[in-house]
C-alpha cells in the first residue's frame, strides 16, 4: 500500500478497501487528494454499489443537518453489495438488526428519546464517580504487566466495555462473550478477526447477538431491574411495546458502539501521544488540558470512518447532480483533516481550540453516547498520564482492515509507571 495514488479515481476506491484503513499515511494521502481534486466523487468499486465520496466538512456537515432529503435507510453502512441485499431482506421481514442508526424521522425521534435520559448530563454526572474507579483500575492492571503490555488487549478493549455493559446491567461473567461478540461484528472485512468469508458469516454475528438480547429482553420484561436494559425492554412507542427485534437491535448500538469507538479512541490517543513527547509532556505539566485533548483524540482517529445517506430527491452537493436514490458516503477522517476548517490539520495539539471535529456526527443523528465517551476518554487519561514516567512502542503498531468503525487493533507499548 505504499506506492503513489496516481489519480482521485484511485483515491475515491480507497474508501471501499478495508486495508486501505491499516495504512493511515496512504489513506489521508487520498483522503487530501480527493478533498484537493474531487471532493464529492462518484466511485465505482468492486463488489459494491456505486456511492459519491464527500470529503468536505462543510458537505459532510450540510448533509448530517438536511435529515428530511438525506435518509440514513436504506443503506446507512457502506457494505459488500451481497451483505447489503441480505441485511435489507431481513429489516423488510422485521427480523433483521434496525437501530438508530438505520432509521430516520419519526422513527428514529422516539427510537432515540428511549435512552436519552439515561446519557444526559444528569445522568453522566451520577455515572462519573464509577467511570473514574474503573480508570484508575485499569491503570493499575498496567503494573501487573511487568512494563510490557499490548495497550489495546489489556486496557483499551476493556474498560470502555465495562462502563456500557455497567450501564446496561449484563453481567460481568457475559462481558468475555460481548467483547468477542462486538469485536466478530466489526471484523468482518479483517482477516484475522472475522470468522470467516461472506454474507451467511455476517448475518451468523447478527444473528448471536441478536439471539442474546432476544433472551435480555424476555428477562428484563419478566423482571425489570432498573438498568437501561430494562428500560428498553419495557419501553413503548406510540402505546406499543417493541418488538423483540427492535428491542435487541437497540441493545445492540448500544453495546457495540458505546465500546468499540472508544476503545479505538482511547488506543489511538496513547499512540499519538507516544509519538508526540512534547503533547504528552504538556499534557502531564497541565492537566486542565484534558478535555481539548480528549476532543482532539477524538478528530485524531475518528474511529466510525464513514456513515451513508440517500437521497430523498434530486439535488446537488458542490455543484455536481445527485440523483434521487443515489448514496453519498461521508468521510470523517477526511472532515477531520480538513484544511478549510483546521488550523494544522495534521499537527496533534492537545490544546487545539476550537475543534469543530465531525467524529460523533450532527444533526438529529449526533451520537447519543457522545458525553459518555468525553467522560470516559478523560477519566482515562486524568489517571494514566501523572503515572507515566516514560511510556514507548514496543513494535509496529496494526490497525483494523474496516469499512465502518475501527481503529488500532494492537499497540505494543513499553512503559514505567510512577
Amino acid at each position: 500500500m505504499a506506492t503513489t495514488l496516481t489519480s482521485a479515481e484511485e483515491a475515491g476506491r480507497c474508501l471501499a478497501t478495508p486495508a486501505a484503513y491499516t495504512d493511515e499515511a496512504r489513506l489521508h494521502e487520498a483522503l487530501a487528494l480527493l478533498r484537493r481534486e474531487s471532493p464529492v466523487r462518484r466511485v465505482e468499486a468492486d463488489g459494491y454499489r456505486p456511492f459519491w465520496a464527500v470529503t468536505r466538512h462543510a458537505d459532510v456537515l450540510e448533509i448530517e443537518r438536511d435529515n428530511a432529503l438525506w435518509l440514513s435507510a436504506p443503506r446507512p453502512v457502506l457494505r459488500r453489495a451481497e451483505v447489503d441485499a441480505v441485511l435489507e431482506a431481513q429489516r423488510a421481514r422485521g427480523d433483521g438488526l434496525k437501530t438508530l442508526v438505520h432509521t430516520d424521522d419519526p422513527e428514529h425521534r422516539a427510537l432515540r428519546a428511549i435512552g436519552a435520559d439515561w446519557f444526559s448530563p444528569k445522568a453522566m454526572r451520577e455515572l462519573r464517580a464509577r467511570v473514574r474507579e474503573l480508570a484508575r483500575r485499569y491503570v493499575d492492571l498496567l503494573a501487573e504487566h511487568g512494563g510490557r503490555c499490548d495497550f489495546v488487549r489489556e486496557v483499551a478493549a476493556h474498560y470502555p466495555l465495562r462502563v456500557i455493559l455497567s450501564l446496561l446491567g449484563l453481567p460481568e461473567s457475559d462481558f468475555p462473550l460481548m467483547l468477542r461478540l462486538t469485536q466478530d461484528l466489526f471484523g468482518q472485512d479483517d482477516a484475522s478477526r472475522r470468522r470467516g468469508e461472506g454474507a451467511a458469516v455476517h448475518t451468523s454475528v447478527l444473528a448471536d447477538l441478536l439471539g442474546y438480547f432476544r433472551e435480555l429482553t424476555a428477562a428484563r420484561r419478566a423482571r425489570p431491574t432498573g438498568d437501561l436494559a430494562s428500560a428498553i425492554a419495557n419501553a413503548r412507542v406510540d402505546g406499543r411495546p417493541l418488538s423483540d427485534a427492535d428491542a435487541a437491535s437497540y441493545y445492540v448500538i448500544i453495546a457495540t458502539a458505546g465500546h468499540d469507538t472508544t476503545t479505538s479512541t482511547i488506543a489511538g490517543g496513547l499512540e499519538a501521544l507516544v509519538r508526540h513527547p512534547g503533547e504528552l509532556r504538556r499534557l502531564r505539566e497541565d492537566p486542565g488540558l484534558l478535555a481539548p485533548a480528549a476532543e482532539e483524540m477524538i478528530r485524531w482517529v475518528s474511529p466510525v470512518k464513514a456513515f451513508m445517506r440517500t437521497a430523498a430527491a434530486d439535488t446537488a452537493v458542490r455543484g455536481t447532480p445527485i440523483r434521487a436514490g443515489e448514496s453519498v458516503l461521508l468521510s470523517y477522517p477526511s472532515a477531520n483533516r480538513d484544511e478549510e476548517v483546521f488550523d494544522g490539520p495534521f499537527r496533534f495539539d492537545v490544546g487545539r481550540t476550537p475543534n469543530r471535529h465531525l467524529a460523533f456526527g450532527a444533526g438529529v443523528h449526533y451520537c447519543l453516547g457522545a458525553g459518555l465517551a468525553r467522560m470516559e476518554i478523560q477519566a482515562l487519561f486524568a489517571e494514566l498520564v501523572p503515572r507515566l514516567a516514560e511510556v514507548g512502542l514496543d513494535g509496529e503498531p496494526a490497525w483494523l482492515a474496516t469499512t465502518f468503525v475501527g481503529g488500532l487493533k494492537r499497540l505494543p507499548i513499553r512503559y514505567a509507571l510512577r
